[in-house]
């Protein structure tokens, strides 16, 4: 029988009930272990809304340290919703080899009388004793590639869904994700210069701009992007619309098509969440940020 590695960091999979009727991760990767037969690691006890890019740091180290020894088949690691994409991909970029890296949790916690971890955890088992390499979301009755993975609801059960982000994710080394602080700015209409010329003034190693429509934005908000792109900021601008890509295909000041020919990055069929770390994977290793966002089928 293949052996499994699970690694716990928290969630509402591991959460219950407290006093005040709040829910905190209380529960221990070897019990959520118990039923599915696998060699634990209590990583962390946190909500996802938590982890950080060191974290995630640690997180790499942790599944390349098992996935590279020859008694362990395949990785589960129960994580909370919140920041499950985002893990997701880092884990695809840096991790991804001959193995399946499974990530499941759970929409209700662990003493909720119709918890829905169980289920997860044990489908999420199943693909990781199939054999197939990969990092997937393994989640209310769906597998779902990491690469374009998105939370599609704040408390249905079948709470992910795939953006079928055309191209393949490169493959890159491991380098430290902890010193690319990477700031996500939303785009409203009448949006100024405030927040971008924050973060230009403080220690950013870049932007994702979560702007409108196919990518635009207000033009005192385009005007700000442009200044910070002549100073040699990296911008990506992804959307705030559910579905369809970024085009960058409008004019004027706040228009995707002047930004980018200063410079931005479309960011395509990725959102602001896993652009964001791509952005900070490319930032990390010294790799052209186009690289990564490559989007061709």
């Amino acid at each position: 029988m293949t052996r499994l590695a699970l690694i716990a960091t928290g969630g509402t999979i591991a959460c219950t009930t407290v006093a005040d009727g709040s829910l905190v991760p209380t529960i221990s990767g070897a019990d959520l272990a118990a039923e599915i037969d696998a060699e634990v690691v209590e990583f962390r006890q946190l909500d996802s809304s938590s982890i950080t890019l060191a974290d995630l740091d640690e997180l790499i180290a942790v599944v390349n340290e098992h996935t590279a020894r020859e008694d362990i088949g395949g990785v589960i690691i129960t994580h909370g919703t919140d920041s499950m994409e985002e893990t997701a991909l880092a884990l695809e970029i840096f991790c991804a080899g001959a193995k399946p890296i499974v990530l499941t949790g759970a929409q209700r916690a662990y003493d909720h009388p119709a918890a829905d971890g169980p289920t997860n955890l044990r489908a999420a088992r199943e693909l990781a004793v199939s054999g197939r390499p990969g990092v997937f979301l393994c989640f209310g009755g769906e597998t779902i590639p990491a690469r374009g993975a998105r939370k599609r609801h704040t408390s249905d059960l079948r709470g992910f869904e795939s953006l079928s982000v055309p191209g393949t994710t490169p493959r890159l080394r491991p380098a430290p994700l902890a010193s690319q602080r990477i700031e996500i700015i939303p785009a409203y209409p009448g949006a100024g210069r405030l927040l971008v010329d924050a973060a230009v003034n403080s220690p950013t190693s870049g932007l994702i701009v979560e702007a409108m429509g196919s990518g635009n934005m207000g033009e005192d908000m385009g005007r700000a992007l442009a200044d910070a792109l002549h100073a040699g900021l990296p911008i990506a601008i992804s959307t705030r619309t559910p579905y369809g890509p970024t085009a960058l295909a409008y004019g004027g000041d706040g228009g995707g098509a002047s930004l980018g020919k200063r410079g931005a990055i479309n960011a395509g069929w990725f959102r602001p969440s896993q652009a964001r770390i791509l952005l900070a994977a490319a930032l990390a290793t010294g790799t052209d940020p186009a690289e990564l966002f490559a989007q061709e089928g």
